[in-house]
């Protein structure tokens, strides 16, 4: 079933998009709870004559979207748990832990924009954060054991008396 959406839907598309859905998902979940109309002919025209009017309105959007990311560049995270034996967490990194990190750094982020999948393990990994439908930053999140100090600085100073024997 083809239906125009009214609002973003994670996994399925953005406002204004026209996707196809199965019937039940359409008449029972989004139809009813206004997310999202029939794609008939004349919501179609509807659909493109209130798009092309609000083409400034999209290009704001879009730019806001794109002034938000830049705050993100050069941002990385690194996150301290607790760790067994093995090096799994006790319980496990998500988007709300992330979402929280960033705000500690004074960058507010909705949870909802942040994709990740849970971190259950010590490791590097990426958190990708959707700003715009065309905007989307990746960060990195390095999961440390709590008391452990970042390796990264430990790696560049290694690699830095490396660099000094091979010049000589």
């Amino acid at each position: 079933m083809e239906i125009i959406l009214k609002e973003d839907i994670i996994g399925r598309g953005y406002k204004n998009d026209i996707v196809n859905v199965k019937p039940g998902y359409a008449r029972n979940y989004l139809i009813p709870t206004a997310k999202a109309v029939i794609a008939t002919a004349s919501a179609k025209k509807v659909l493109a004559e209130n798009l092309k009017q609000q083409q400034h309105k999209l290009a704001a959007l879009l730019a806001a979207a794109e002034k938000e990311a830049e705050a993100l560049n050069g941002v990385a995270l690194t996150i301290e748990g607790k760790v067994s034996a093995t090096g799994v967490l006790y319980g496990s990194v998500t988007a709300a832990t992330v979402a929280a990190e960033l705000a500690k750094k004074g960058i507010q982020v909705d949870r909802k924009r942040i994709i990740m999948k849970d971190i259950k393990t010590v490791g590097e990994y990426a958190a990708t954060i959707v700003f715009h439908k065309e905007v989307k930053v990746e960060i990195p999140v390095t999961v440390i054991a709590e008391g452990q100090e970042a390796a990264a600085p430990a790696k560049e100073e290694a690699a830095a008396p490396a660099e000094e024997t091979a010049a000589e």
